[in-house]
Formats: structure tokens, sequence, C-alpha cells
């Protein structure tokens, strides 16, 4: 499998790898080696511990249930290269299937739980997925039947793997990730040793925020992954005895990797793992573990402060730095975070396609929280540009554009995108940002098509193509419009011909027959005589916006 994986991916150029090589900045070891030796070094040390099953592991049985992992892998068929997507939620199984997916270099797709068909069936096509593994309900969503959907559809998709109760025919994740038998653990560590893979080659799949219609796939190196989870952790000021609270999806690349889970394995310290972030379940979880650092999305730290500004609970006092990204946190929050919940506030804007931004710890006040940070690397490269991919003025708004050591140059087999997304070795996330003379930048929103409900980004044109589908829909239009608690939410703005009226639990209804995420469905329908149109005869975005903005007002 790894002829077509490398037929798919954009490498940097090669005097750029051996610079970064020379600088330091790309290690060549693999991150999974890396994690073992942090294991050798503490191996008695709490790595993992899931308040909801209660299961607790050291960073020795940690790797040896990994090795044991990815093993049992290659013995249902899995080569190197291969790719499954995991759609797990945040639990023990999902740290350990990574570092054994790692180990036996079978490339996880890090996919949501809240993902459905059609979501999943794309991702399976075009990664050529060879297993879709998950937990068999979540969130009322069946996934063993899910599964079974995508099986037929898909035509790499050969196994099903289940955390819970699987069907007749599917895998038992629990099998998968049991600890091996004592004799079997030096041999296993032995094994994968030896397979350890080139720290070039990928380590996983992100999914990008789909600013071209349903989420790419972003290959990430071993070594440019490594180097994104070490940067944070130097930004972050993380340390080994420290305790990371993963309590955001860990499929995305900020709980996961900014420095998130992985940042706390490689340093030896203990990360806390658990699905839901209500601070009634959450706040205990904190003060019972010990938590200092965790991560969460804008609309999730309003819940904590509102929470604590009521009942004033002691749960926090260890909490030492609290970072927010996603989406930017607005000014009148982010001057809570110290005063209520006594955290120091580290704001993070960044994207799974690599660049990080963070405000640094000693930064006054005035930055914190009102920036949201400058490049966690020297070797980042940012420019601000107008329509034209021209510089703007000092100060001035305009698109982002970076490069670097840890932002890849394309989507994986995606030529298409990246026509649109990368330019001359320039990524453009679409974020339109100014950058102020000390060198943070403040985000302004974006300049594509994208909205951003509470950290998820939502394709307008792929949800609008679905619409069109209902009878009676002439002309449709999907634009974000403010929510107080998730930053966007998205609104629908339709012409409609044979009838007057179209209601949410009607496109609601609709979107679930195509297997559509709920994230993405619309949260309020305004139907309109007409629909405002540019001069050449495209939907008019900015002026629907804005008329929505009214209608809410």
């Amino acid at each position: 499998m790894m002829e077509d994986l490398e037929a798919g991916i954009t490498r940097w150029p090669a005097e750029l790898e051996k610079a970064y090589v020379e600088a330091g900045y790309w290690e060549n070891r693999s991150l999974g080696e890396q994690i073992f030796a942090v294991a050798d070094q503490f191996p008695d040390r709490i790595a993992v511990i899931d308040p909801d099953t209660g299961l607790e592991l050291t960073f020795a049985q940690l790797c040896q249930r990994a090795d044991a992992a990815a093993a049992r892998l290659l013995a249902l068929g899995f080569q190197p290269g291969d790719r499954a997507i995991v759609a797990l939620p945040n639990t023990a199984s999902f740290v350990i299937l990574l570092l054994g997916m790692l180990r036996a270099s079978v490339l996880p797709v890090l996919a949501l739980p809240s993902h459905r068909h059609f979501e999943l069936k794309t991702l399976a096509i075009a990664s050529g997925a060879r297993a879709y593994i998950a937990s068999d309900v979540v969130r009322g969503c069946d996934h063993r039947d899910l599964g079974k959907r995508l099986q037929e559809e898909a035509p790499s998709l050969e196994m099903i793997i289940i955390e819970g109760e699987p069907l007749a025919g599917q895998i038992d994740l629990m099998d998968l990730l049991a600890p091996p038998k004592p004799a079997e653990i030096e041999p296993l560590r032995k094994r994968f040793d030896a397979l350890d893979p080139p720290a070039s080659q990928p380590a996983l799949f992100l999914l990008s925020g789909g600013t071209t219609g349903v989420p790419k796939l972003i290959v990430r190196t071993h070594n440019d992954y490594v180097y994104n989870v070490k940067a944070s952790l130097a930004v972050n000021e993380f340390l080994e005895t420290d305790v990371f609270l993963a309590v955001m999806p860990v499929s995305h690349n900020f709980p996961l990797a900014c420095p998130g889970v992985l940042g706390a394995l490689l340093v030896g310290a203990k990360t806390v793992i658990t699905a839901s972030p209500n601070p009634v379940k959450v706040f205990p979880i904190i003060a019972k573990y010990g938590v200092t650092h965790t991560a969460l999305v804008p609309a999730v730290a309003q819940s904590w402060i509102d929470y604590q500004h009521l009942n004033h609970t002691k749960d926090l006092i260890t909490l030492e730095t609290l970072q927010v990204g996603g989406s930017r946190m607005p000014d009148s929050l982010a001057i809570k975070v110290n005063g209520v919940l006594g955290a120091h506030l580290q704001q993070v804007f960044g994207m799974a396609e690599g660049l990080v931004n963070m405000t640094r710890l000693t930064d006054p006040e005035v930055v914190i929280n009102t920036t949201q940070g400058r490049p966690i690397s020297p070797a980042d490269e940012v420019r601000v540009v107008d329509e034209n991919y021209k510089d703007v003025a000092p100060g001035a708004e305009g698109e982002i554009l970076t490069r670097g050591p840890y932002t890849p140059r394309g989507y994986f087999a995606a030529p298409e995108a990246n026509a649109k997304s990368f330019h001359d070795g320039w990524y453009g996330s679409g974020d339109v940002v100014h950058r102020r003379p000390d060198g943070n930048l403040v985000v302004h929103g974006r300049n594509k098509d994208i909205i951003n409900r509470s950290g998820e980004k939502i394709s307008a044109e792929e949800v609008e193509s679905f619409i069109y589908y209902i009878e009676g829909v002439s002309r449709a239009a999907v634009v974000a419009m403010h929510h107080p608690i998730l930053h966007e939410d998205v609104c629908l703005v339709v012409e409609l011909t044979g009838r007057q009226e179209l209601t949410v639990s009607e496109v609601t209804d609709h979107l679930d027959a195509f297997g559509v995420a709920r994230f993405k469905h619309p949260a309020k329908i305004i139907v309109v005589d007409h629909i405002p149109m540019t001069k050449i005869d495209k939907i008019d975005k900015k002026s629907l916006r804005d008329f929505v903005a009214k209608q809410l007002s």
C-alpha cells in the first residue's frame, strides 16, 4: 500500500527537508519510537486515566498494550501504509489504538463520532481505508449498522471494528486492545522496535475544516508532527509534573497535539481523558486528578465560566493553564478566565493543516485577552495578503498564508482542492487576520464560505448541495449567523416555488436521510422572495450575512 500512499502525497522540496533536519526541527525519529523511549524512562508512571471506565495505565502498560494491538492488527491482514478510519470518542481505547497503529505503521484517519454516512463514505473512498473503527452506539447513532452500510458502498472497506457489542462478522476492538501475556511482552517490543518506520513516512491523517467542500485528508509525517507537538510543548510550558485533561474530541489536532495528549506522552506526564466537557461532571475530575492544563473551544469555556460564577466550587485549584482555540474567543469572555476560573489563559489559533499560533503565558494581559497569538516556531513563515495574493500594508486585514516545517504542502490525492488552497508552497486557510507590530495576530473571520460552529468548520457549499434535492427549493444559500455560545451557527436562506414554507424539522429529516452530520444542520430557515446576487450572477453571501444579522437583531 506504500506505493499508492506515496502517489497521493505532496512532499516538501528536498532542500527544505534537508534544512529542517539540519536546523533540528526534524529529528528523524518516529513518534512511536519517541513515546516508547519516554516510557522506558518512566515505566511506572501513570500515563492515561479514563474516569469513565476506571482504567488507569502506566507508561509500561500502555506501550505493552500498544505493541499487542499492533501485532493483532497485522494478524488481521493489515500491512504498513494501510489506512483505517478511527471515529472513537474520548476513551483510553483511543490512546492505546493510536499508539498501536503507529507501531504497526497502519495509518489512522481521525474522524469524529459525530460524522455520519455522507462524510464517512467520502473519507473511506478518498483514503482507501480498509477498516472502520468506532464505538457501537454514540448519541443515538448505531455505528455498527453505519459500518455495515459503509462496507457495502466503499470497495476498500473490509473490516468493521467495534468497541462495545459488535454485530456478527464485526471485530471486537477490546480483543485487539487487551493486554499481552507476560511471555509476549519482550518479543513484541523487539519486533516493533525493528519495524520502526522512517520518520519521513506518514504517521496519521487529520481532517481539514472542509474549506473546499467535504473534509480533505491531511497527511502528517512523523517528522512534522513530532515537531508540531514539541514546539507547542515549549510555548505551553507543559512539564512532566503536569496533568493534561483531554475533554474536547481528541481526533482534532488541538487537543491531540498542541501539545495535548501526545505532548503529555512525550514528556512523561499524565493524561486524563473523558468524553463530556460538562462542568458538573468534569470539575470533580479536575479536582480528583489534579489537572493542571486543558484545551477548550470558546463555547465550552463559556459554560465553565458560567458554572463556576454561579457555584464557586473549589474543584479548579490545580488548574493552571486553559488553552482556548477552534474559533476566536470574544475579548469580553477572555478577561474572565483568570478572574473566574483562576487559570492562565492561552489563546490558540491554528489549523490541522499546520500553522499554530499561541499567546505566551508571560505576555501582557492585553495581548492574551485580545489577540490569538503568534507562531510557535521561528521557522513558521506568515504572510497577510489581498485577493490577488499581494501582501497588504502592515496592520491591514487580509488572508493568512503560511508555510513551514509542520505545514504540509498539499492534501492527500486531492489536486483540485490543492489548486484552491495551496499557492506556490503557501497554504491559505481562508482566515482573515491582521498582524500587529509585535507579531501577534488578530482573527477577524474567514473569506471562504465556511461556518465556524464551536470550532467545527462547516462548508456552506456542501450543505447547499443537499438542500437542492428538497422539492420546491429553487435557490438556496447557507450562511453563518451569530450565536452567543457557539460563535456561529447555520442559517439557511431559500427561495421557494410551489410552496410557502420550509421547516427546520423537514430539513433535518432530509439531511438525516443523506447521512449528514447533525452539527451541519441549519438551526434557522428564512424564506425570501429573492436571494441577492452579485454582478457576475453569484449569490451575494456578504449581503445575505448582513441581512440575516438584521433579521436576528
